[in-house]
């Protein structure tokens, strides 16, 4: 091999190497680039996946917020469950991904949409049953409010009623205005003398009302001693007055015409003891009169 031929190769073998460092150069910048490109995509994705995932969450708790209101509709009840776990399940296939997987990560974003747009739908459902709800609760608390002065208004109409008919009854009641006693001997004589009185009589007036049913009635009287004992009490003697029946000492019949009623009736009495006496008339189950009288020594 010439000399020439030598430097020839020498030089060859310069090129070569020094296309081959070019080369090795441009592949190196090539690979840097790429890689550079590469983690500035995947940076880029990680972003996009957490941003992703935010707005899962914050859909997650809007369908939160919906299921805890009263919504009263089973069936929108049980849409919303549905698509509130298929938000939670894409919500952990999305934290699962890798964010280099951007086909997937796109996937779940058209996901996010899709359910979004669901959502949309069952909100203005769910703002139609509430508009709803609220006009008829509206309606139910001015129904009771109305139903409230009916009832009122007949609790008062009722209570009016009640007092008329109370003060109609009063005003149609017997009054004894007035009744005297004397005391009567054996023979029937005046006598003041308590060891003489064998019967006592007693003189009453009933006044005039012409609100009282006119007509045939027993007039029943109580006659009481000063310790209180009931004179002539009897298991047999019973008349009806305030829901039970109650002893009399005597009943008398009279005939009542409207105008003032003059009446006398008399009880036997073998002894006699000093003190006040009382007699009570009752008529139609009202007490109509009350007198107390005293017996001197």
């Amino acid at each position: 091999m010439t000399e020439e031929t030598k430097k020839n190769n020498s030089a060859l073998l310069w090129v070569i190497l020094v296309v081959l460092l070019a080369a090795l150069g441009v592949l190196a910048y090539l690979y840097w680039n790429q890689h550079t490109e590469l983690n500035e995509l995947v940076e880029q994705m990680t972003i996009e996946k957490e941003e992703l995932q935010e707005e899962y969450e914050d859909l997650a708790i809007q369908f939160d917020g919906y299921q805890n209101m009263d919504i009263r509709n089973d069936s929108l009840q049980d849409l919303l469950a549905r698509e509130q776990q298929r938000v939670q399940d894409l919500l952990e296939e999305l934290r699962q991904t890798k964010a280099s997987n951007a086909r997937r990560i796109a996937e779940l974003k058209k996901e996010l949409a899709t359910v979004r747009a669901v959502m949309k739908d069952y909100v203005r459902q769910i703002d139609s049953l509430n508009a709803t709800n609220q006009r008829l609760t509206a309606e139910n608390i001015q129904v009771r409010r109305e139903n409230q002065m009916v009832r009122s208004r007949n609790e008062e109409l009722t209570q009016a009623n009640t007092q008329l008919t109370e003060t109609v009854t009063r005003a149609a009641m017997l009054e004894v205005t007035s009744c005297t006693l004397t005391t009567l001997n054996k023979r029937d004589k005046k006598t003041r003398m308590v060891g003489h009185i064998r019967k006592l009589q007693f003189d009453f007036v009933i006044a005039k009302n012409i609100t009282c049913t006119p007509g045939l009635k027993n007039l029943y009287a109580r006659i009481t001693d000063p310790v209180g004992n009931l004179l002539g009490e009897n298991d047999e003697h019973l008349f009806p007055f305030e829901n039970q029946e109650i002893h009399y000492s005597l009943v008398q019949p009279i005939e009542y015409s409207g105008e003032n009623y003059n009446g006398t009736c008399y009880w036997p009495i073998d002894e006699v003891e000093s003190g006040f006496y009382t007699i009570d008339f009752f008529c139609d189950g009202n007490l109509i009169g009350s007198f107390p009288f005293q017996i001197k020594k």
